[in-house]
């Protein structure tokens, strides 16, 4: 069985079940929870690490490198292909901590192990279900809390407003796709996220809509019409992601897909970001970025995207 159907299946059975399914849908596992193997660890909720982790030492894509792909994103707003695309990149880290070990040292509000492969600690929250009610959580917006007036500046800055803007509408429609009476309950509420040695302030809002009484028996549909997460893509969704594929020039993996447990009666799960993989040569790399926007400023999108590699 494919993924909507297994998670179609085990939804009416009411069997929990945790999942993870890549960026594109071309990979996902699916296990019941009571068969959960040793080598899949997940947190969901605030947590208290149970070490103190180290600070990474990184070297990032070279800054002309990186202009260089800004410049092509620009060129497609330009061209009207796409209004924003979130660009990330690879970066290679260094530390003395195996992935367990930055697993639980990471203070995080989601976490997971994956099979020694990777490891992600992310703050965003992808939908949860709940009493027929499915909520998505929109993360758009990064600024260093030590900044004066940070929280100020971030809800001001006209770049960031937009950028946030075109995400919630783009998740609005998404959720239009699988639920009815479809609102925005909260916009650009601030919070604070630990940032390793510092704390970053993101902006976030919060969408609901209505599911019908059998949802359970459709939770593969409902994911897989809304995937991939709206904020870690872009708008309009379909071509920016062509964009993001060519402009990129690297496989993203599982970063930047989802994660999620079904307990039988609600749902909840999390965007992949903050993200950590190992590579074949167990070398150690941190996937992260920003979106951008016709007003965007390459240096200070540079700069987020290496802001957002630490362990929190």
């Amino acid at each position: 069985m494919d993924f909507k159907t297994t998670l179609n299946k085990l939804g009416s059975d009411n069997e929990p079940f945790f999942f993870v399914v890549n960026y594109d849908l071309s990979q996902y596992d699916v296990i019941k929870l009571t068969e959960i193997p040793d080598s899949v660890k997940y947190s969901l909720g605030e947590n208290t690490p149970l070490s103190k982790a180290k600070s990474l030492q990184y070297n990032a894509i070279n800054f002309d490198d990186y202009k260089c792909k800004f410049n092509k994103v620009l060129e497609n707003i330009k061209s009207g292909n796409t209004y924003l695309l979130n660009l990330t990149q690879a970066t290679n880290i260094n530390t003395n901590l195996s992935l367990e070990q930055i697993y639980n040292s990471a203070n995080a509000k989601y976490k997971l192990l994956y099979k020694d492969q990777f490891v992600c600690f992310s703050p965003e929250k992808f939908i949860d279900i709940n009493d027929n009610i499915i909520s998505t959580y929109p993360m758009k917006g990064t600024i260093d809390a030590s900044i004066s007036n940070a929280k100020e500046k971030i809800l001001c800055d006209q770049k960031e407003i937009a950028e946030h803007t075109m995400v919630v509408d783009l998740l609005r429609n998404d959720l239009s796709i699988v639920s009815s009476h479809v609102k925005v309950d909260k916009f650009r509420y601030c919070e604070k996220i630990s940032a390793g040695d510092k704390e970053l302030i993101q902006v976030s809002s919060k969408i609901s809509g209505l599911l019908k009484d059998n949802w359970h028996e459709k939770i593969g549909d409902i994911l897989t019409s809304i995937l991939p997460a709206g904020s870690i893509t872009g708008t309009p969704k379909k071509k920016t992601i062509d964009i993001i594929n060519d402009v990129e020039e690297y496989n993203r993996d599982y970063f930047s897909g989802v994660c999620g447990i079904y307990d039988g009666k609600s749902l909840e799960s999390f965007v992949m970001i903050r993200f950590i993989q190992k590579q074949s040569d167990k070398s150690l790399i941190y996937k992260s970025g920003g979106g951008i926007t016709c007003d965007s400023d390459v240096k200070k999108e540079y700069q987020e995207m290496c802001d957002k590699v630490y362990i929190p």
